[in-house]
């Protein structure tokens, strides 16, 4: 029994002796491993200059930089609407807010705002605070409106601001990356990005006052409050006025609409200078849009031009000879896409310009010279009519 109990003491002590051994052999080569072993090198500097994703977004922050100083938030407080169908009248004024951009005008003074009309309409100067970027607030002086473009110009009384630069929104090109400024729900200051998505959409619904409808297409968010903000590109130019979006929420779904600055830009110089915007008209009622279905029935190989429905008496359209079921294919060389694009082109001419048209009429094309009216003069009288 001693014996056994011996043996087993000298074993548990031989035993003990490996394990520490053990652990005092490990410890020492894990400090030797720890003191051979260099620490791990610094990560290296991202090399923007090599990195066009960095370049990209470095780009994007100069422009907003650049532009935010003369982005501006609007508020119009607007009489009640009047009440229709029966409807009880309302009572209480209708708050609108939108944003805006503080531009200058060649050869014309002073720094004025470039919204929507939608925004604005309606209230009058001293119903509209601009908040400026650096939180000054001011009324404007004078407001000129165009409802059939959904153009707004505000006069300011400020001699020195930031303001943007404008730029030529003919060059845009679908895939072109911009930049939208807004205050979308209230948020100033915010800013979104995305591409050009197309040009001269205007097979879109935007009420009953807008006719001149010429837009580019963009997937950049813009939502309720940024209308009449300012989409610009890598630049730092705006290119276009933010109008409107497609959503049946009410909210961004990726397809917002921006009128051409080239386009906002011969409207508010007209409006500063001579209060209304001249445009030209022929006196016609057009198709919404001319389908496959029409194509064929008149005998035509592909849907383009725009459908005469009717012709207004006392008017170029008439005196001309334009008929019903007429297809204006062409405006002296320039091929009309649709109605939308007719219109366009026709509104920016000046009254008393000859043009030929080339129509399709019995299956066969036609050449009809027309001289443009007046658009100004002859509105009341045609819009009593339809």
């Amino acid at each position: 029994m001693t014996r056994t109990v011996h043996s087993l003491f000298l074993g548990g002590c031989a035993f003990i002796g490996g394990v520490v051994g053990s652990i005092l052999l490990h410890h020492s080569m894990t400090r030797a491993t720890a003191q051979s072993t260099p620490p791990p090198p610094a990560p290296a500097p991202i090399n923007f200059a090599a990195n066009p994703l960095a370049q990209l977004s470095d780009r994007f922050e100069a422009v907003v930089k650049q532009v935010s100083p003369a982005v501006v938030s609007i508020e119009a407080i607007k009489p009640p609407p009047p009440a229709t169908n029966g409807a009880t009248q309302r009572t209480k004024p209708v708050e609108e807010s939108g944003s805006g951009i503080l531009v200058r005008l060649d050869g014309i003074n002073g720094i004025y705002v470039i919204t929507n009309n939608h925004v604005v309409n309606n209230a009058p100067a001293d119903k509209i605070t601009v908040h400026l970027a650096d939180d000054r607030m001011m009324k404007p002086t004078q407001v000129w409106a165009d409802p059939e473009s959904d153009v707004a110009v505000l006069k300011l009384p400020l001699e020195n601001a930031p303001t943007a630069l404008l730029g030529d929104s003919d060059r845009m090109r679908v895939g072109h990356w911009v930049i939208a400024f807004g205050s979308p729900f209230g948020l100033n200051q915010t800013v979104t990005h995305g591409i050009i998505s197309a040009r001269e959409r205007g097979q879109i619904s935007l009420g009953n006052t807008i006719r001149i409808k010429d837009f580019l297409q963009t997937d950049a968010a813009i939502n309720p409050g940024s209308s009449g903000g300012p989409l610009v590109n890598l630049a730092g130019e705006v290119i276009g006025i933010n109008t409107a979006i497609a959503s049946q929420s009410g909210n961004n779904s990726g397809v917002a609409f921006s009128i051409p600055m080239n386009l906002v830009q011969r409207i508010a110089r007209q409006l500063v200078e001579k209060g209304v915007v001249s445009r030209g008209y022929l006196g016609v009622q057009l198709a919404q849009a001319m389908d496959a279905e029409d194509a064929r029935r008149l005998g035509l190989d592909k849907v383009q031009g725009a459908l005469v429905e009717s012709v207004y008496p006392d008017t170029p359209a008439a005196e001309a000879g334009l008929k019903t079921n007429d297809v204006i294919l062409q405006i002296d060389n320039v091929v009309i896409k649709n109605e939308n694009h007719l219109i366009n082109l026709i509104s920016g001419m000046p009254a008393g310009q000859k043009i030929r048209l080339q129509v399709w009429r019995n299956r066969q094309v036609q050449s009809i010279d027309v001289t443009i009216g007046d658009w100004t003069a002859a509105k009341s009288r045609l819009q009593s009519m339809q």
